[in-house]
């Protein structure tokens, strides 16, 4: 699925958002464990993960559980977002703070563009 530039734009957003105002996870294993105890308001995956085995799972357990998940193209983007000095594979909103408008319409725009 092709994901709009503006949309992700709008993703960052929301995740910085939540950053400064909710709550947030990051890492693949601390993802994993958000997702299972279904925590997770949306994730994050970044495309340019090596091995892509690392973060593979990470679609199929939110699908699963019925969690939507965005690809973003950068590692490095994703771990400056969620306000760290280090690339991060995956991210997630647990609590989206005063960001919950925003992340609300990215949910429905990624939910559009599955169909």
């Amino acid at each position: 699925m092709e994901i709009p530039k503006e949309l992700i734009n709008k993703a960052y957003e929301a995740l910085e958002n939540a950053r400064d105002t909710g709550k947030i996870a990051k890492g693949t294993n601390e993802i994993t464990k958000t997702i299972d105890r279904g925590k997770a308001v949306l994730v994050y995956i970044a495309e340019d993960v090596q091995p892509k085995e690392i973060v593979a799972h990470i679609p199929l357990i939110c699908e699963e559980k019925s969690v939507p998940y965005i690809y973003v193209p950068r590692k490095d983007e994703l771990g400056g977002a969620v306000g760290i000095d280090v690339p991060t594979a995956s991210a997630c909103i647990v609590d989206p703070g005063k960001g919950k408008k925003l992340v609300d319409e990215i949910i429905k725009k990624l939910n559009e563009l599955k169909k």
